[in-house]
């Protein structure tokens, strides 16, 4: 579904930004450009990164395991 019909960017658009780390407004501005025209949509916006939020609260936290690099 369009949130931000000026710039055409989705909410999937929107929930992919958040997964790569656009964790505010103002960063999810400054990638997709979404709010910047009439604003409409900053509304959608939060709810969107507030969903997002509260979904990765629920998520277990987990650890990637690297491999220890050899000297």
């Amino acid at each position: 579904m369009y949130v931000c019909i000026c710039k055409a960017v989705t909410d999937s658009q929107i929930r992919e930004a958040i997964d790569r780390g656009a964790c505010t407004r103002k960063k999810l501005v400054h990638c997709l450009g979404v709010g910047r025209d009439c604003g409409k949509c900053n509304g959608d916006v939060r709810e969107l990164l507030q969903a997002c939020a509260r979904h990765r609260c629920r998520e277990p936290k987990m650890v990637a395991m690297l491999p220890v690099a050899a000297n």
